[in-house]
């Protein structure tokens, strides 16, 4: 599936390593998904936190209450860097799972990425790759078909998952229902059902409840129309 992207490493040395007075006495956080959210839109946030274990999505509400998905985040990854540039949240940020988040106050990490250019730069990296994924969601449910948007957002979180070695050996559980699938997506949970039946019939993935497996990386990811090249991967190595 091709080279880590080292979100993990990068983050855990960057921002936690280098960084670490700043949340030496900060407890970590036990969330659970029942819980309601971590951020809201209109939130007036005093920090900024990096996921250690579980999964969390980014979503946004219409005015009527329909939920579109535009992020899953998985662990290592930061959930909130903008908010050290904006001083009210736009959107919902909530936990997937249950997982453990290390919150780091805004203000000292402010000074720490104005001091300490190494760490600047992590944090703009990141969310210029944030930004890059945000397009390519955009692509996927603006002019994919049904069956295209649901093997790339499958292959994009096997590609990460991957590169985390969170799944060495190319099974992974997706923490996704089919209705949150369908929101990420544009589609309904009935047409994503379909889609996923569809994709084993033709012999590209086994499924069992959330374990997938790919039977053919190179024919999923021909379907799915995915190309790795917006995750930016050698923006993430380390040496």
């Amino acid at each position: 599936m091709g080279s880590g992207l080292g979100w993990s490493r990068f983050f855990r040395w960057n921002a936690l390593v280098v960084g670490q007075p700043m949340i030496r006495h900060r407890p970590r956080l036990e969330l659970d998904f029942r819980q309601i959210r971590r951020m809201v839109a209109g939130d007036r946030p005093d920090r900024c936190a990096v996921l250690l274990s579980g999964f969390a999505f980014r979503h946004k509400l219409t005015g009527d209450g329909a939920r579109q998905i535009m992020a899953i985040h998985i662990p290592g990854e930061a959930l909130d860097f903008q908010n050290l540039c904006l001083e009210e949240s736009d959107h919902k940020v909530q936990m997937l799972t249950r997982g453990v988040v290390a919150e780091i106050a805004r203000e000292p990490l402010e000074r720490l990425v104005l001091d300490n250019p190494t760490v600047g730069r992590a944090v703009l990296v990141f969310t210029l790759v944030e930004a890059s994924i945000f397009r390519e969601w955009v692509l996927n449910i603006g002019r994919r078909d049904a069956r295209s948007r649901i093997a790339h957002l499958l292959c994009e979180f096997a590609y990460r998952m991957n590169a985390q070695g969170l799944a060495p050996s190319g099974i992974y559980e997706l923490p996704m229902t089919q209705e949150q699938l369908a929101d990420a997506t544009g589609l309904t949970p009935v047409h994503v059902n379909r889609v996923l039946q569809a994709l084993q019939r033709d012999g590209l993935m086994e499924r069992d409840r959330r374990i997938i497996r790919f039977v053919n990386w190179d024919a999923m990811r021909e379907v799915g129309d995915f190309n790795a090249r917006y995750l930016h991967a050698r923006e993430f190595q380390i040496n």
